[in-house]
């Protein structure tokens, strides 16, 4: 996620957040903008989040924002609302498979860093 997002997200002055929708086989359906916040902010509501995943049926979703300083270690916010996500998914059937943060030349995956 971190490559198709990087250049797209590295010029970012605000939080952008989007949802990366897939398919049962975890192919990309399409990348969908859900929110874009402040400079060190971007509120996201699960209603907003999950209504293209299930209009657009998706089986699974990575969640991929980032953070404009360029520190892309998690805030205590995004951790709760990664919470909230998932937990979320797990109650309309759509597997959260990773939230993914971007900074300057590096990024955080929640999976991979133990997040969850």
């Amino acid at each position: 996620m971190y490559a198709h997002f990087r250049e797209r997200l590295a010029s970012e002055k605000r939080e952008c957040f989007y949802a990366v929708l897939l398919d049962n086989k975890h192919r990309k359906i399409k990348d969908v903008a859900v929110s874009q916040g402040s400079l060190t902010a971007s509120i996201v509501h699960p209603r907003d989040v999950f209504a293209p995943v299930v209009k657009e049926s998706a089986a699974a979703v990575v969640f991929v924002h980032n953070h404009p300083s360029g520190d892309p270690t998690p805030s205590q916010e995004d951790i709760e609302i990664t919470r909230r996500l998932r937990a979320v998914g797990e109650l309309v059937g759509v597997r959260v498979l990773d939230h993914v943060v971007v900074g300057h030349g590096r990024y955080v995956s929640f999976v991979d860093d133990g997040y969850w």
